[in-house]
């Protein structure tokens, strides 16, 4: 989505123009830049120093009050500052391990695992060896290069080598191609970015809101409907269950074990690795493509028939329900949907569950909404783990349903299939804008620090750019 004068701008557009005169920066991610802006490698602005990690199992080392850096840390930051670190060494613990404290200002890139995720050091720090630091030669706006290097994430990435993981060396950082401009502009740059990206930002923040409020309102609506039915006049009593509540009076609730004809989970975990997956044959539906009430086709693997032979009987049928055995906070563990029509052959991984029901009890679709709007209140009785939640085959079987009617489950499924449909257009609608913001977010940054527009044109007029809707 480049950003240009003819498209993205507010109602003072026209005044918005570029640079008066450019020259070849002789490298292809930048293309012409200002003439009076300075093209140069990495290595002549930045000084780049490598991260190490103390030896393990050692005290001494460990837990001291000097921030460690890890990738992980870049990955999970909120805004550009790196403030706080999951580990700290101890000053022995730095010195032993050879790496060098850059002071606060600096900036922080992950080289490997992955490449890409950058910070400011907003506190004296050092870092491990998937990261390394670039500490400023001269006097420079910090921000401008933060928002330069973090447009190059691609042209970082394909630099990288490995077999065992893509790392970005140090020769191959050091000689990467950067645009400098003149400090007084390099400030003009990083400040008009940092207000038109903050607009961009809250304008995606509501959108993400909007998102929530959608996704609360069809859970509430799912949950309504499958636990207490659609007449809010009916006779009700105590289901007996501490997630389901009172349920109508006319409703059974019974164990999932009493209304499948057959159960199954998937391999060992050794039968089936990364190593036995093919281009095609028989599909291995996994954990991420068990949604709430919904199957995530995107994710796809495969294994050979003959080697499928081997496993024992772990298939899958369309119209199977199918239940995650481990989840987390964004996940829940007993969340299920339906295998799809076009599924076969299929079977489950580790951690997936198949359950072959008696349609004449109990309907798939339905199931997979009761169990999945259920699957974080039930998990406290049936689940197990400190940091992700698990559940076995035989736990998750003596799982509660509640039971109406079989005409009432169709009743239910047709209307809450129709309502979530609805939902989900509108929220595919918001999603779209979504990535359209950040699309322009990341054109308009590119556009500026490589000096495709003129920000000082910004500043001079006063003028603000707009956001697409």
């Amino acid at each position: 989505m480049p950003v240009t004068t003819g498209g993205g701008f507010s109602s003072a557009r026209q005044r918005i123009r570029p640079y008066a005169k450019y020259k070849d920066s002789g490298v292809e991610w930048l293309g012409e830049i200002p003439e009076h802006w300075q093209a140069r490698r990495l290595k002549r602005v930045f000084s780049v120093i490598n991260g190490s990690t103390p030896q393990s199992g050692i005290p001494e080392f460990w837990e001291g009050k000097i921030a460690w850096v890890t990738p992980e840390d870049l990955g999970e930051l909120e805004g550009a500052d790196i403030l706080k670190t999951q580990r700290h060494i101890t000053e022995q613990g730095y010195r032993s391990c050879g790496t060098s404290l850059v002071p606060a200002g600096s900036l922080v890139l992950s080289t490997r695992a992955p490449i890409g995720y950058l910070g400011i050091a907003g506190i004296e720090l050092c870092t491990n060896q998937g990261c390394r630091s670039l500490i400023f030669r001269r006097k420079s706006e910090q921000k401008y290069f933060y928002y330069e290097l973090s447009v190059t994430k691609a042209d970082l990435i394909s630099l990288g080598q490995g077999s065992t993981f893509n790392e970005l060396s140090k020769d191959s950082l050091e000689q990467f191609v950067i645009a400098e401009p003149p400090r007084d502009e390099q400030a003009i740059i990083a400040g008009f970015l940092d207000r038109e990206t903050a607009k961009i930002d809250a304008l995606i923040e509501k959108k993400e809101r909007l998102i929530a409020l959608l996704q609360e309102k069809r859970t509430a609506l799912i949950t309504q409907a499958v636990t207490k039915g659609l007449d809010p006049n009916v006779p009700m009593k105590d289901s007996g269950i501490e997630w389901l509540g009172k349920i109508p009076a006319h409703w059974k609730c019974l164990a999932l074990s009493r209304v499948n004809l057959a159960r199954c989970d998937g391999p060992f975990g050794s039968g089936l690795k990364s190593e036995h997956y093919s281009e095609s044959g028989v599909r291995v539906i996994r954990l991420q493509n068990i949604g709430s009430a919904e199957f995530f086709d995107t994710d796809k693997a495969y294994i050979n028939e003959e080697y499928r032979s081997l496993l024992g009987d772990h298939s899958v049928f369309p119209g199977d329900l199918l239940v995650a055995g481990l989840g987390d906070d964004a996940h829940p563990v007993g969340r299920a949907c339906v295998a799809p029509e076009n599924i076969a052959p299929a079977i489950v991984k580790a951690d997936c569950f198949r359950f072959r029901l008696d349609v004449q009890s109990l309907l798939p679709r339905f199931g997979a909404y009761q169990l999945s709007v259920t699957a974080v209140a039930a998990a406290g009785a049936f689940s197990t783990g400190a940091t992700r939640s698990r559940l076995n085959l035989t736990a998750m079987a003596t799982r509660k349903i509640a039971l109406p009617p079989l005409e009432e489950q169709a009743a239910i499924v047709n209307i809450l299939d129709q309502r979530c449909d609805e939902s989900g257009a509108v929220i595919a609608k918001i999603k779209e804008a979504i990535d359209r913001l950040k699309e322009y977010r990341s054109a308009l940054i590119s556009s500026a620090v490589t000096g495709k527009i003129d920000a000082r044109e910004l500043v001079r007029f006063d003028n603000n750019i707009s956001p697409p809707d």
